[in-house]
Parts: structure tokens; sequence; C-alpha cells
């Protein structure tokens, strides 16, 4: 065994490749779900995707970008209905900015398996990036990742946990690797 890797470690480290797998089938049918569960965004919520100007510096454009987190209920990976506003906002931010990705991080609170909480923080992230993408974001700026509830916003709160939170770089910064 390699040095300094107890054995909790591994069988953690290989559940969370094993699960890496299903976790991405499983955000591909809840993604499909969660568009079918979603209010379809309206026509002036689409928009035409606008390109950044030449003028434009990268840096206030990203540092213009913002999001507060959105929040799901208990064993939920439906978006609310209160979190359309905030994704439409980031969606038009996005498309006003072309240098910008986003990463979604799915989140989730200390109940249940460690497995079942990265699954359900991925298809969190999932159905946050199928509503931007309907909102005109182009997929390939948008990734997400599953923490499940190694990252607690509140450990007193649990219902703070249950979220989806957004990081934005530039495309240049993703490429060089400094990010």
């Amino acid at each position: 065994m390699y040095q300094g890797m107890n054995r909790t470690h591994l069988v953690l480290l290989l559940s969370v490749i094993g699960l890496t797998g299903c976790a991405r089938r499983a955000a591909n049918t809840s993604t499909a779900d969660a568009a079918a569960h979603t209010p379809a965004p309206s026509a002036s919520d689409r928009g035409n995707a606008a390109k950044p100007t030449p003028g434009d510096d990268p840096e206030q454009a990203l540092a213009a970008l913002s999001a507060t987190p959105i929040y799901f209920p208990l064993d939920s990976s439906l978006l609310p209905p209160e979190a359309t506003d905030e994704l439409a906002r980031i969606a038009q931010a996005l498309r006003q900015r072309g240098l910008a990705k986003v990463t979604v991080a799915g989140h989730t609170c200390e109940l249940g398996t460690t497995e079942y909480n990265l699954a359900l923080g991925q298809r969190r992230a999932a159905s946050v990036r199928a509503y931007l993408v309907n909102l005109g974001v182009e997929p390939g700026r948008i990734s997400v990742i599953s923490y499940g509830e190694e990252r607690p916003a509140d450990v007193n709160a649990p219902e703070k946990n249950r979220r989806a939170e957004f990081s934005f770089r530039l495309a240049e910064q993703a490429h060089a690797g400094e990010l």
C-alpha cells in the first residue's frame, strides 16, 4: 500500500473513482429531468449571446461576475422557483463576457452516506448547468463538480449546506493551468 495512505483513504478514493462514472450517468438523466421540471426560460432570458468588445478589460469582466448560492430542499436536485431570477442574471452576465467560464459546485448537508451525497451534489450542479444552457450559455463554458457534505457553509444550519455555488474564471486562466 502507498505510504501515508491508510485503508480508509484508499477505500474513499476508490469509492469516489467508482462513483464518478455513476454520477455522470445519473447527472445525464437528472439533467434531462431537471430541464423537464424547471420553468422554461423566456425569449427575453435567452437573448443573443453578446460578444466582448475589443476594449473590454478581461480582469474587470471577471470582477463584475458574482453570484449568490442556489439553495435546494432536502434530498432534491430540482431547481426551486426562486432560483430562476439569479440564474437568469448569471446567464446574462456570462453571455456578455465571452472570456468567462464558470464552475458550479454542488453541496449537501451531512445527512446520507458520502457516496449518496456526492451523487446528489453532482445532480444539483448538473441541474443548474442545464438551466444555464437553456438560457443560452455555451455548455463548454460551464463545468460541474460535487463536494457532497465535505464543505459545509454552516455546520449549525444544514439548510445552508444544500446548495450550488459558483466560481468564475477567465478562459485564458483555465488553459494556462492557473486555476
